[in-house]
């Protein structure tokens, strides 16, 4: 079973991904959690350059093909060995969030970008997946939060709140297009309350 959770900045995935991953737990489910980009060591080194706030002269193509190579050496050395494996594997971010986020500033790229995601995950597709939806006024705000408390943020958590805006609108419209495999969370809700969400969507899979 592969699962991807997608968002906005600051929707609350890392959140529901550890609850998630506790609830499989108790079922006797013992999922692979893994990310994007920097689900290996060498999308380590690629997520520093994508993420640092001082690369700020990254061209919108170098910024696609980055993601797209993290995407290509984290398919085939942690995600399709686990699921031939026979383990669950819980993604934060896949190729959904190269087609939101790259599309929306490489408009006009679309075939491009659909391509890539193609060959880079190996013709892998999610089974399930969870989009934490929420304003990205609350996005911001819990960014915001975390930069209060230390936390580090990113070279995308300082976008501006239109750039956010349009993200949630793309990841609305993609998920309308993919009905049968995306879900929508509404992620304004309580932690707990999203949680609960998100194990009623899995019941017909457990």
């Amino acid at each position: 079973m592969f699962i991807t959770f997608e968002g906005i900045d600051g929707c609350g995935k890392s959140t529901q991904i550890a609850i998630f991953e506790a609830m499989l737990k108790d079922k006797g489910i013992s999922p692979v959690i893994t990310l994007e980009p920097g689900g290996t060591m060498i999308g380590k080194a690629i997520r520093k350059i994508l993420l640092d706030v001082e690369n700020t002269q990254l061209t919108p193509l170098t910024e696609l093909f980055l993601y797209e190579a993290d995407r290509a050496q984290h398919v085939n050395e942690i995600i399709k060995p686990a699921l031939e494996a026979g383990k669950w594997v819980i993604c934060d971010r896949y190729y959904d969030a190269t087609t939101v986020y790259q599309g929306l500033v490489l408009q006009g790229y679309e075939g491009l970008i659909e391509q890539l995601n193609i060959e880079a995950c190996s013709h892998i597709a999610p089974d399930v997946t969870f989009l934490l939806d929420c304003p990205a006024e609350i996005g911001l705000s819990r960014i915001e939060e975390r930069r209060r408390n230390h936390t580090e943020t990113d070279r995308f958590d300082r976008k501006t709140l239109d750039f956010h805006t349009r993200i949630r609108y793309g990841y609305l419209a993609l998920a309308g297009k993919h009905k049968e495999r995306i879900t929508i969370i509404d992620a304004t809700l309580s932690r707990e309350r999203v949680a609960i969400k998100i194990e009623e969507a899995m019941r017909p899979y457990l």
